[in-house]
């Protein structure tokens, strides 16, 4: 199982709706959000503007090279009688990934506390230990 949280995401061009994946093993120095190729031209970030850096990232499966648009997102996670943010958050432009995926900076800067990775359960960092919540169903974009 995997953790998906449901975001809204602005860039000049507007706001987008998508879910995303929690990727803790997703390191880096600022806050991220992965952005496949459709969702980054959603949010008018492809073809990259300008101020876009051409990266290379080490994966699992090798290194890939990425663009990144410095504090260019400004990010929200929305979950049921909560809304959660905004945070500024680098974008990074994918043509590999068919989903959004969050960094672990991102998601400390949201708030997000996985509970238990095998049941999709988590909480935001201020809930009650009560509270549960359970992961969103993925949204690709091919």
């Amino acid at each position: 199982m995997a953790l998906r949280v449901r975001l809204k995401v602005r860039e000049k061009e507007g706001f987008v709706d998508a879910s995303a994946l929690v990727n803790t093993g997703f390191e880096t120095e600022t806050p991220q959000l992965l952005l496949p190729l459709r969702l980054a031209s959603a949010l008018g970030l492809w073809p990259p503007p300008p101020e876009a850096q051409l990266l290379e990232f080490g994966t699992a499966g090798g290194p890939v090279r990425n663009y990144v648009v410095p504090n260019s997102l400004e990010v929200w996670v929305l979950s049921g009688d909560r809304v959660v943010g905004s945070v500024v958050s680098d974008a990074v432009i994918s043509n590999v990934e068919l989903e959004a995926l969050i960094n672990d900076k991102l998601a400390g800067a949201l708030g997000i506390m996985i509970l238990n990775p095998a049941t999709d359960e988590w909480r935001f960092r201020d809930n009650d230990a009560s509270v549960i919540r359970r992961t969103e169903p993925p949204r690709y974009w091919f």
